[in-house]
Parts: structure tokens; sequence; C-alpha cells
């Protein structure tokens, strides 16, 4: 026995609420996820869709089972995903006006600065990362 996919219907509503936020919404992955339930609505097919948002079919096969588990609200709900936060952050004032007072010419002489400053050492990539 063949396996049918789920394909969505959406109502006019729901059509004005795609248009809209697969164009206009702040989060990217939200966009993507409007394109993605726009395109199968139209009658493409994931693979289609996928290649379309340029996304793998997986993903696009788990937006619309998200949509189908939860409707519009699933993709725009989202919860923001933690950022890991550098141990320099809470030192940033110091070392700015550190390297303000007495500019380093190198990388090297601004890690061995932040060290001095802070107990902390980073490497060369790390330090170039947070002075950016």
């Amino acid at each position: 026995m063949a396996t049918t996919w789920f394909r969505p219907q959406l109502s006019s509503r729901e059509q004005a609420i795609v248009l809209a936020d697969r164009d206009q919404h702040p989060d990217p992955v939200v966009r993507t996820q409007m394109n993605v339930l726009w395109t199968v609505h139209l009658g493409y097919s994931r693979n289609q869709a996928a290649q379309i948002a340029h996304i793998g079919i997986a993903t696009a096969e788990r937006y619309i089972l998200a949509y189908r588990d939860g409707g519009l609200p699933a993709f725009t709900q989202r919860k923001p995903r933690p950022r890991p936060m550098s141990a320099l952050a809470d030192h940033a004032g110091p070392i700015a006006k550190s390297l303000e007072d007495h500019p380093v010419r190198t990388t090297a002489e601004a890690i061995e600065r932040i060290h001095e400053l802070t107990g902390i050492r980073r490497g060369l990539t790390q330090t170039r990362k947070f002075l950016a």
C-alpha cells in the first residue's frame, strides 16, 4: 500500500499570512518555512520545494509536518537558540579602555594585554573575533 503525503491546503486567511511572511518576516528561517509551505501548497513536490528554497528534502519534509501538527503558529513561535557568551564579555569595558589609552600593534600584544587585565588567555582567532 502506497503512503500518501500530507499536502497542505491553505485557507485564504492562511494564504495571506504566508504570502506576507515569506517575504517580510524578520526571521530568515521562518521566511524559508513559509516559502516551502507556499510552494507545496501550489502543487510542487517536496523535492521541488526543497530545491527552490535551497534546503535539503528532509528539512522541507520537517517544515510540512510541523505545519500539519501545529499550523502556522508552529513556524512563527520559534524559540531563539542560546548563543554562547565569551568569558571576556564581562571585561569588555576595561579592555576597550586599555586598548584605546595604549593601542597595540599586533594581535599577540592584544592577547598579552587582555591576559594581564583579566587572567584569561585566548588564541589569535578568538582574540581577533573579540576585538572585531
